[in-house]
């Protein structure tokens, strides 16, 4: 595939995502109750407004804030800087994996940028569950990068597929 049609796919794909996300991160903050969940649909959705300063799901919410720095946004930045530069320079990319790795780099970059410009947090405001069985707390981000995740799980697990991440000859 040539390098305009990757680029206009992870344009579209990242505006797509980041813009999606970046919006109900803005509504989030302006109409939701912070750490007040409301419950909708037989409490199978929960919404409300939670930041995050850790990682999916909380994860390393205890670690110093000079680890998070270096975690968060100095490592993360160096994987989504690598992961943009493979989805540019691989010519060998499928469409399926090119789409799934463009949704986790779109997911990845959206969650960077707030977490940058946000005192290293990250709006979170979205919970699914029955009963006692619920996710942790998520946004619109965090649904694009398992999205990409699943589909390469997907693009690997076909039988006709002879690599990941390749087009068939």
């Amino acid at each position: 595939m040539d390098v305009r049609k990757r680029l206009l796919i992870i344009f579209s794909v990242s505006f797509a995502c980041v813009g999606i996300d970046q919006a109900t991160k803005l509504l989030a903050s302006e109409y939701l109750t912070k750490n007040a969940m409301v419950s909708y649909l037989n409490d199978t959705l929960r919404v409300g407004f939670v930041e995050n300063i850790g990682a999916f799901l909380g994860l390393g919410n205890s670690m110093s804030e000079q680890a998070r720095f270096w975690l968060f946004v100095i490592l993360v930045g160096a994987f989504l800087l690598g992961l943009l530069c493979y989805l540019l320079l691989n010519t060998q990319l499928n469409l399926p994996s090119l789409l799934a790795l463009s949704l986790i780099f779109s997911g990845g970059i959206s969650n960077f940028h707030y977490r940058v410009f946000n005192h290293g947090a990250v709006i979170d405001f979205l919970n699914i569950g029955v009963g006692s069985l619920r996710t942790g707390v998520f946004n619109v981000a965090d649904i694009a990068i398992m999205i990409g995740v699943f589909m390469l799980i997907i693009v690997q697990g076909k039988k006709d597929s002879p690599a990941l991440l390749t087009t068939s000859k």
